[in-house]
């Protein structure tokens, strides 16, 4: 009789593998009126633990206030704007037909309206490639290009805290507790590597031992693999 599968245990939500509260109480969205112009100030900055890249605290003229991913070369008291009319300044939010093409943007929504999907990292940054009818064409940090509405919305700039990543964490205690704030799996370990009660591919052999692929409706503990594939083995030309 083997044990849980890590997966099964976190699904589970017990303490263990629970998300520390107020992790991700922060919501960084843009606003739900696309047609409202609305310009605010930058009055502080925030190192929140959900997100590797600093945010910046906005106070508008309605004296509402929200939070916004902060752009590299951003200060207390610079001005950003939000709406449909372009203006081309850090940190402003703007649709995509309207950013230059080789302007670097940040937050881009995958849909017109969803409040920002892609490039949120720290130091990531996303290229206007081209505008190609009503679709513009993005250059992703990945290098890989993705065709986008040009009414979806996007910040300008570079996202800030690019250097987060240059310092090494070390030692794994670090890794470990920065892990499990932001509520990751971590370290993933190989079912080959484990002992065969933990894994179904575990055991002294180092590798699989048995066939990967597992029908859709296989108990739990031994839904791995490959489960429910198409198709195996390389591609007939």
């Amino acid at each position: 009789m083997g044990k849980r599968l890590r997966q099964q245990r976190r699904g589970k939500g017990t303490n263990v593998y629970r998300k520390l509260p107020n992790t991700f109480d922060l919501k960084v969205t843009y606003t739900n009126d696309r047609d409202k112009e609305i310009s605010g100030e930058v009055v502080g900055f925030i190192n929140h633990t959900g997100h590797t890249a600093p945010l910046m605290e906005i106070l508008f003229e309605d004296f509402t206030t929200t939070h916004l991913i902060a752009p590299e070369g951003i200060k207390v008291g610079d001005k950003v704007h939000i709406g449909p009319k372009p203006v081309y300044s850090l940190g402003n939010v703007m649709k995509l037909g309207d950013v230059p093409e080789g302007a670097p943007v940040y937050n881009v929504e995958s849909r017109p309206g969803d409040g920002g999907r892609y490039v949120r990292s720290a130091g990531g940054a996303a290229y206007i490639s081209a505008h190609i009818g009503d679709s513009t064409t993005i250059s992703m940090p990945s290098k890989s290009t993705i065709n986008l509405s040009n009414e979806c919305r996007a910040q300008l700039g570079v996202v800030a805290g690019g250097g987060m990543t240059d310092q090494p964490l070390v030692k794994a205690g670090k890794a470990h507790y920065i892990m499990r704030t932001l509520n990751r799996t971590w370290p993933v370990q190989r079912g080959v590597k484990m002992n065969p009660v933990d894994h179904p591919f575990g055991g002294k052999q180092h590798h699989k031992g048995k066939s990967s692929m597992t029908s859709r409706n296989a108990p739990p503990g031994r839904k791995v693999g490959h489960i429910a594939a198409s198709r195996v083995g390389r591609k007939k030309r």
